[in-house]
């Protein structure tokens, strides 16, 4: 059977916007600025030929439309979560890593941690934020930014000055042995591919 489905990431700025009545909350959530999410749910509303926003003077109001397709929606993406949840990667302990959306996942070779590393079960949530650190939906997180964050460690995960890619845990939880397995997979990829003369994620400091 093939399923007549809507773009997944505009199915997810309507169902956002939906619970939030807010493009820019949806964005925060999503980790995208609120003109994404207004594009993407435009796009929807021209794929399928209807309205389902009305959109006042700083308010966002369903419209019949957009009340009768929520609940469906909303079912789909709790049933997806929930089936999600149920799977268990391979691995005694499982380690979630939060990934900024703009990171290029090929860069960590996780097929080779994963195969190097059997005691540990990872699973990537992508797009995530510090906000997911903090709720405890992601252990670790490799974060877009300066790396300063009171309460954690961060490392620095390539090079130059200002903004960056940078390894942010808990200071509890910092030398967990799941997290230093990881840290050290970074390091050693830094090495590898500093003696390739490959430009790849390396740790060059670290901040407390």
């Amino acid at each position: 059977m093939t399923y007549a489905l809507p773009p997944l990431n505009a199915l997810r700025a309507f169902e956002a916007a939906a619970r939030h009545l807010s493009f820019k909350l949806a964005a925060h959530e999503l980790h995208v600025t609120p003109a994404a999410v207004g594009q993407q749910v435009k796009a929807l509303e021209t794929r399928l030929g209807v309205r389902l926003f009305d959109r006042l003077h700083k308010q966002l109001i369903l419209t019949p439309a957009g009340q009768a397709y929520l609940p469906g929606i909303s079912e789909g993406f709790r049933h997806i979560a929930e089936a999600t949840s149920r799977l268990k990667p391979a691995g005694a302990v499982l380690l979630q890593l939060g990934v900024h959306g703009s990171f290029d996942l090929r860069r960590l070779d996780l097929a080779e941690f994963r195969s190097a590393h059997p005691d540990i079960g990872l699973r990537v949530l992508q797009p995530a934020g510090l906000h997911e650190l903090v709720e405890g939906k992601a252990d670790l997180l490799i974060a877009r930014g300066l790396g300063h964050h009171p309460g954690y460690r961060c490392d620095r995960i390539d090079d130059g000055p200002g903004l960056g890619d940078w390894l942010v845990a808990p200071e509890g939880t910092a030398d967990c042995p799941e997290i230093v397995s990881f840290r050290e997979w970074l390091r050693a990829l830094s090495a590898e591919h500093s003696l390739a003369n490959h430009r790849r994620p390396r740790l060059v400091g670290i901040k407390r």
